[in-house]
């Protein structure tokens, strides 16, 4: 989804669960604005509110819960129609093409994206999210590995 290559393959995987996290947790949708470094990252997400330490415990406790399942982190290629059906695109660069990439995290995320992955959550390490703040409906959470 993300143009840039240069991504961290454990950091570029943990915002792959982290997204399945917050969709499933509080519904928010995958993070419309991420910036992913090897040292530190940043995801927001629309949300009409901020969450309280007792949910952020729980999104870093579920994050680390799914990477200690050493799930197999795989991908597949189907066509654009087939994607547009069931997933969203918009994040997808322009000139994605005729057959879009999804990457599969075990059984528990699947999404197009371009950017590098392990090939296993075992090679993650450990998630801690460092700090959050929310502003104008904004939740951004950074977290490190």
């Amino acid at each position: 989804m993300e143009n840039k290559k240069n991504y961290d393959p454990q950091m570029h995987s943990a915002e792959h669960i982290l997204n399945r996290t917050m969709v499933n947790m509080f519904g928010t949708g995958r993070a419309f604005s991420a910036h992913l470094e090897k040292k530190k990252s940043k995801c927001d997400y629309h949300i009409d509110r901020n969450l309280n330490v007792e949910e952020i415990k729980s999104v870093e406790y579920k994050v680390n819960e799914i990477i200690t399942r050493n799930l197999g982190v795989s991908e597949e290629f189907i066509s654009k129609e087939e994607a547009e059906s069931k997933y969203n695109l918009s994040r997808l660069p322009d000139g994605a093409g005729d057959r879009i990439r999804i990457i599969h995290i075990g059984d528990y995320d699947a999404c197009p994206c371009s950017g590098p992955h392990v090939k296993n959550t075992s090679e993650i390490g450990g998630f801690r999210i460092i700090s959050h703040d929310f502003n104008d409906g904004v939740l951004r959470i950074r977290f490190k590995l």
